[in-house]
């Protein structure tokens, strides 16, 4: 047998005994996955960065069934969701956040365009019954069918779509693309039966002969203020007229009209009222500005629309003329302090949207569930006191949005699959969240982002067309591209570039890279040089 000759004369770097490096080591560098804090900030537990890696390759279809995994309203999100996985974007300490949510209409709209469907899963046999054809409640739908079962879903109300329909105004959420959204999933043969009101939900689940129920009903019931009024001064309150304009009917947002209130819904009133034609509109808020539960970028259309907000007013009266208010003065916390000086707004029309609240009576008569100020006592998996019955949204917690509840209704679905094969739910283990720090932001070039266009305040004014409009699908792919790629590896090769010892092995397309720690001698540059932060030096073991 010939004998192997040695690197001098080969040149070849396997018979040199001086290449292999890896006693040498104290530390070894290892391939890691860590959460992106735009996936850890979306309330409906989107894999944010996956998607938006598929739409930057253009696979726009891949990219929004990944979306349909954990969220079936991408083109609702799209819409009206507030987006804090963009907060949470690391590229905000760069230049700006990725256009996330401008990403997600963009494939959810292409999803309605191509027609493309989500099919059942397998039957099941088992039958589940949802009160509530909101968000939460369709969410839940939506993702028991994917497991197989049967689901019927009940609501109130004569059309699905819950706070969607009736709490958001036509020029934020277009009810063409509502209604076929919510097609979709009947289409997957979820049954939604609405005009059907549960007074008992016991009852119901017996008397249908049901597995388990979802109560996902939404905080439709005003809270209003008991204000001294004398004179002709119309008082409505907030939820009657978002339902009121839904539903076509008159409504009395005319003349010089003032909303009381802090909150998204006071800001979608005076924002409807402006398109109705109001010669003048005020919305007076208790708190400062800072700390107004609306959004701030609804608030700043309202004010470009030529909405006036008023901070740190309190409504004492509603006399012949208008509103008695005492004007307040900001403390050391989010509720401000009384100044005994008072002022007089002239106004026809007073609005009160000062908070809701869920109607509760369909529970009172279910022995052994919990209730804690208004909101039903649930596990972290949405599993109440009683056996077979879950719920979520605002029959949980107050103040959620319609982002929070489809996360509800998604959490729910897999804790009542688990339940039905009697098991249990466990919410899975989050990795360690990719932090800034982690990166190495000079591999990312100057990408300005791209806003979605806008109507101009004359058009948006004079009626209730749809305010923002969508990106193309350059400008779509374009803003996929700034994502960061934040703790997960997107096979730049920069590793495999700068390893001084070939200890880096490519494993294919989508498949990344190893190491080959016989050559490695763990000189970290690989880390160093790692842009997305998915390489981390580690102790050497023996």
């Amino acid at each position: 047998m010939e004998r192997q000759k040695p690197f001098a004369v080969t040149l070849d770097p396997a018979t040199s005994l001086l290449n292999y490096t890896g006693t040498w080591r104290t530390q070894r560098p290892v391939y890691i996955s860590r959460m992106p804090p735009c996936n850890q900030a979306c309330p409906a537990g989107e894999a944010v960065q996956a998607w938006l890696g598929l739409a930057e390759e253009g696979r726009y279809e891949a990219a929004w069934r990944k979306i349909m995994e954990e969220n079936p309203f991408p083109v609702i999100m799209g819409r009206v969701c507030y987006h804090p996985c963009e907060s949470s974007c690391n590229r905000v300490q760069l230049d700006d956040a990725v256009g996330i949510n401008s990403v997600e209409r963009f494939l959810g709209d292409q999803a309605l365009r191509h027609r493309w469907r989500i099919e059942p899963g397998e039957s099941s046999g088992k039958r589940v019954m949802i009160v509530g054809a909101g968000p939460g409640g369709l969410s839940a739908a939506y993702h028991l069918r994917r497991m197989g079962h049967e689901v019927t879903v009940f609501d109130a109300a004569s059309k699905p779509g819950g706070m969607m329909r009736y709490g958001i105004p036509r020029y934020r959420m277009p009810r063409e693309k509502l209604t076929a959204e919510i097609a979709r999933i009947q289409a997957m043969g979820v049954d939604i039966q609405c005009e059907t009101r549960i007074d008992d939900v016991l009852e119901a689940k017996t008397a249908g002969g049901y597995d388990a129920v979802f109560i996902a009903i939404g905080a439709q019931v005003s809270h209003t203020i008991d204000i001294p009024h004398s004179g002709p001064v119309v008082t409505l309150d907030a939820l009657t007229v978002l339902r009121d304009l839904e539903l076509e009917r008159p409504t009395e947002l005319a003349g010089r009209v003032v909303v009381y209130g802090g909150g998204n819904t006071a800001v979608d009133v005076a924002r409807s009222a402006v398109r109705l034609g109001a010669i003048k509109v005020t919305v007076l808020v208790l708190e400062e500005r800072e700390h107004m539960l609306a959004h701030p970028s609804e608030i700043q259309e309202a004010l470009d629309e030529g909405v006036e907000l008023v901070n740190l007013r309190s409504v004492k009266r509603i006399d012949e003329k208008g509103v008695e208010v005492e004007q307040m003065t900001a403390s050391n916390t989010r509720w401000p302090r009384s100044t005994g000086e008072f002022e007089h707004l002239e106004c026809d029309v007073f609005v009160q949207a000062v908070g809701q609240r869920v109607d509760t009576g369909l529970v009172d008569r279910v022995s052994g569930l919990e209730m804690d100020r208004g909101r039903l006592r649930v596990d972290d998996s949405m599993r109440s006191l009683v056996e077979g019955i879950f719920a979520g949204g605002d029959m949980i917690s107050s103040g959620g949005s319609v982002t929070a509840a489809i996360g509800h209704g998604k959490t729910a679905a897999r804790a009542i699959d688990a339940w039905l094969k009697e098991t249990v739910y466990q919410r899975p283990k989050r990795a360690e969240i990719a932090k800034f720090e982690f990166l190495e932001p000079w591999y990312y070039t100057d990408a300005p982002r791209t806003h979605r266009p806008r109507l101009d305040v004359v058009r948006r004014t004079s009626g209730f067309a749809e305010v923002v409009g969508n990106l193309d699908e350059e400008t779509a792919a374009y803003e996929a591209r700034r994502c960061m790629s934040c703790g997960n590896c997107f096979e730049c090769d920069n590793c495999y570039g700068v390893c001084p010892d070939n200890a880096i092995r490519k494993l294919g397309p989508g498949r990344g890279f190893e190491f080959k720690y016989d050559y490695c001698k763990g000189c970290g540059l690989c880390e160093n040089e790692c842009p997305c932060g998915a390489i981390e030096m580690v102790p050497e073991t023996t």
